[in-house]
């Protein structure tokens, strides 16, 4: 048990969902990799949602509401984080949930939707009837009704090989990386430089809020955002994080 007083105690918690996760099947021992790796990025932004960060979060929900065919990727380290908070932005925006994994195994593709299911959601696409063009691994594998036909995709904890190409395919792809200078940061359209415990939530709040907005609004918000300047405050916010530190 882990008491509440303890000063690392949220980044804990985070490590014990994905390790509970791994138990439960539904994610990949390589998972506990990747999450090791943003937490590191976490620290260097304070860990903490920047001003850069929540503009992109809300930009990404207006995006979100503007969409035709909105998708939302999830793989095991996303359904061990923040299932309930993904259902919940998933209802808000009537963006789709779709399993996509690197180390796929069926059992585990049908143990996130069973996990997802349990929590209520409702609105998955199960097939894997169509490939991304380009790719050469199990996350090429896709449904054709949903990430292949989708106009938006949310693609939290990428690959940055299937995000450049998802928008080769044209579609637009938000991206949640704590890494401003990965692949998919710089290939998606949106990059939100956040921790996805924090970036889920944001989203769905701003949906809420954005959804009384017109749709001429909601499109302002959208043209006048530029990722690579989104990019290049992250790693400012960075800097002065770790000037003020060194204090």
């Amino acid at each position: 048990m882990i008491p509440k007083s303890h000063p690392r105690y949220e980044s804990l918690m985070t490590r014990e969902k994905i390790v509970g996760g791994v138990e439960k099947g539904i994610t990949s021992i390589h998972g506990l990799i990747a999450q090791g790796r943003g937490e590191a990025f976490d620290y260097l932004i304070g860990e903490k949602t920047g001003k850069g960060a929540l503009h992109a979060e809300k930009v990404a929900a207006a995006l979100l509401l503007l969409a035709k065919r909105p998708v939302i990727s999830v793989n095991g380290n996303v359904a061990a984080l923040v299932p309930e908070e993904i259902i919940k932005l998933s209802d808000a925006v009537n963006a789709p949930l779709e399993v996509n994994l690197f180390h796929r195994t069926e059992e585990r593709v049908n143990r996130i939707i069973q996990h997802l299911r349990s929590l209520g959601a409702k609105k998955i696409y199960t097939k894997s009837n169509a490939l991304i063009p380009g790719l050469d691994h199990e996350r090429a594998k896709v449904d054709s009704e949903g990430i292949f036909s989708a106009d938006i995709v949310l693609v939290p904890l990428e690959d940055g090989d299937r995000c450049r190409a998802l928008v080769e395919m044209r579609k637009t792809v938000i991206a949640i990386d704590l890494n401003p200078l990965s692949r998919t940061a710089q290939d998606a359209h949106v990059t939100i430089v956040d921790n996805i415990m924090r970036a889920i939530p944001n989203i769905s709040e701003f949906a809420e809020e954005l959804k009384r907005s017109k749709e001429e609004s909601l499109e302002k918000l959208v043209d006048a955002f530029n990722n690579k300047e989104n990019l290049a405050l992250a790693i400012d916010e960075i800097i002065a994080h770790l000037q003020t530190s060194q204090r």
